[in-house]
């Protein structure tokens, strides 16, 4: 049915539930009051008949969409009968100078019943039409983890959508107050939690939401290991706060993420240390089209610098971070770069132009192997392109120059974590002899999402339906989500006085094969259905990850989740001796890593 069609429908319908209800009113007080006359009785039908369409447009009872109506409808119902059966009351005293007080309270009571009533049916009819059409469709068994607010909005919108193909069957809750509560479409409360494993068996349970997207990450993986059964699907409600403004429509469901599960609790930064630092100064990033480089730039843009510098090889990516950052038209001067950090004169060229007061280095090559196979690359770009641009800050006096460095660099197997540590000793190296500017060095270990994270990889095999490959069960590694390294870097940067070796606190080491399985499950597979294939370490790679050397380790943390180390440098270090050597050497890997492993 069309707007017009039931635009003249309901007004019909009001119309004749107005129009008769005076009548049918005076005839159930007949017995007791017969002074009113057929004139008058027609009078006041017609003044309610008009007053109410009156009120009706005011409260807009005409264009809402009744098929959703809640208790906001019958509200707006209650004020506007209220009001036509006032403004009929007055007018009826001042044209007969006699009271109707108990007629209009019994026509106000039909009115508020009849129109009130008219509109529900229509809700309850449209739920039962639907209902039939859907009858056929398959519906999920779904837990609702969260009896509050978020929980009953859900539970309401699987009843009136079927669309979303999931049939509520029962809730848990913690809070006790909320046990054996009935929330909408008769859904109970039946426990806490703890009860989800018994509940899924009882009720056949084929997906659980989780109804509080509040939850810390800890209450999360608990909730998931507990609904992490085979053909059971896991979902996050989307934030109530969205769904109540309208940004996200509640069925707007989530499936439980690996990051989710891996990520932490934000940091909570020293804005202020940060601002002051940040605001109205020039922010140089180097490799700002990379995974880390780019999301230091949006962290870095809400403490307001005056410019950001992008600089990158890569045309296409310094493009796309360029494009984001405009759209949020804020007074930031955006500068994009394309120069190799291996090219000495561009680099020093670009210092000259635009003196950055901040510079933090994540321009690197950081795949394991392919550094295997390329050492030369990984001597260029991870020491020649940290040497020539933690120099050019030194010359040019930027206040600060921050290196992204990696937890590989600690006992190195491998080229890329070899040239990782020479980086971070050029950086040691130039804060001794550098009086303007303050070097450091920040190691983090894998980043959820980033291009060379495992994530995405295994994803893909999924997909393509097997097998994920995993180089050894044994193999563990630390994981932090992108966002949270780029503000620890930041703010390891903000409290720096030269020359540290800060370590993120990457919280427990994951197991590389457990990961895979997980993510197999949360992509809706049994374990049996997609294959997890041990293919045997590669070249350079390690078991065990490690961020700092038992010689390096400070227990206390300078800042929540950063640690400072200061590794010991050579006195007789020459880092321009040290790149002509690994550069004329007939096995460059060998004399890195020798190099390294030494100091």
């Amino acid at each position: 049915m069309g707007a017009k069609e039931r635009y003249i429908l309901l007004l019909i319908i009001d119309s004749l539930i107005v129009t008769f209800s005076v009548f049918i009113g005076y005839y159930i007080l007949a017995p007791f009051f017969l002074q009113y006359t057929m004139p008058v009785l027609i009078t006041t039908s017609i003044i309610l008949l008009v007053s109410h369409h009156v009120f009706a447009y005011v409260f807009n009872l005409y264009h809402r969409a009744w098929e959703y109506a809640s208790v906001r409808e019958l509200i707006s119902i209650a004020q506007a009968v209220t009001a036509s059966i006032i403004a009929t009351y007055i007018l009826n005293m001042l044209l007969f100078q006699t009271t109707f007080t108990r007629l209009m309270i019994i026509t106000w009571m039909m009115h508020l019943i009849l129109i009130g009533g008219s509109r529900l049916s229509w809700r309850v009819a449209r739920h039962q039409l639907v209902g039939k059409q859907s009858s056929d469709q398959e519906k999920l068994r779904t837990l609702i983890v969260g009896a509050g607010k978020g929980g009953s909005i859900l539970i309401k919108q699987m009843l009136d959508t079927p669309t979303m193909h999931m049939l509520p069957v029962v809730a848990v809750d913690d809070d006790s107050t909320k046990q054996r509560m009935e929330l909408a479409g008769g859904v109970k409360v039946e426990g806490t939690r703890a009860d989800i494993e018994k509940l899924i068996k009882k009720y056949d349970i084929r997906k659980v939401v989780i109804a509080i997207p509040s939850l810390s990450k800890t209450e999360l993986n608990e909730i998931y290991e507990l609904s992490n059964h085979e053909s059971v699907e896991v979902m996050i409600m989307p934030n109530i706060d969205d769904v109540m403004s309208g940004r996200i429509k509640v069925n707007e469901l989530k499936k439980v993420e690996v990051e989710d599960l891996l990520g932490r609790e934000p940091v909570e930064l020293d804005s202020e240390g940060i601002e002051d630092q940040v605001r109205d100064h020039k922010i140089l990033v180097t490799g700002a089209g990379g995974s880390i480089g780019s999301e230091i730039v949006r962290q870095i843009a809400k403490f307001q610098p005056r410019q950001l510098i992008l600089l990158g090889h890569g045309e296409n990516s310094i493009y796309t971070i360029l494009e984001e950052m405009l759209l949020l038209n804020s007074n930031i001067e955006y500068i994009p770069i394309i120069a190799d950090v291996q090219d000495r004169e561009r680099i020093f060229e670009v210092f000259e132009a635009y003196r950055p007061d901040i510079v933090y280095h994540a321009a690197a090559h950081k795949h394991v192997p392919l550094m295997e196979y390329n050492p030369k690359e990984a001597v260029k770009n991870n020491i020649i392109g940290t040497k020539n641009t933690a120099e050019a800050a030194c010359s040019l006096e930027s206040k600060k120059f921050v290196l992204i460095s990696s937890d590989k660099a600690v006992n190195p197997p491998n080229v890329m974590g070899a040239t990782k540590r020479v980086a971070e000793m050029i950086v040691q190296n130039l804060n001794e002899t550098c009086e303007k500017t303050t070097l450091v060095a920040v190691r983090f270990g894998n980043v959820l999402g980033s291009r060379g994270s495992v994530i995405p990889k295994f994803r893909k095999q999924i997909e393509n339906g097997g097998p994920v490959t995993v180089t050894d069960e044994r193999m563990t590694r630390y994981f932090m989500t992108i966002p949270e390294a780029s503000r620890l870097v930041i703010q390891a940067g903000a409290i720096a006085e030269g020359g540290e070796v800060f370590v993120l606190d990457m919280g427990e080491p994951v197991k590389i094969v457990d990961l895979a399985k997980n993510m197999i499950r949360l992509s809706g597979f049994k374990e049996a259905e997609i294959d997890v294939k041990v293919t045997g370490i590669r070249p350079g790679e390690k078991l065990y990850e490690e961020l700092l050397n038992k010689n390096e380790i400070h227990s206390t943390q300078v800042f929540e989740k950063i640690y400072m180390g200061k590794a010991p440098l050579d006195a007789k270090f020459d880092s321009n001796e040290l790149v002509r050597n690994f550069l004329s050497s007939q096995d460059i890997k060998k004399e890195i890593l020798d190099f390294v492993n030494k100091v």
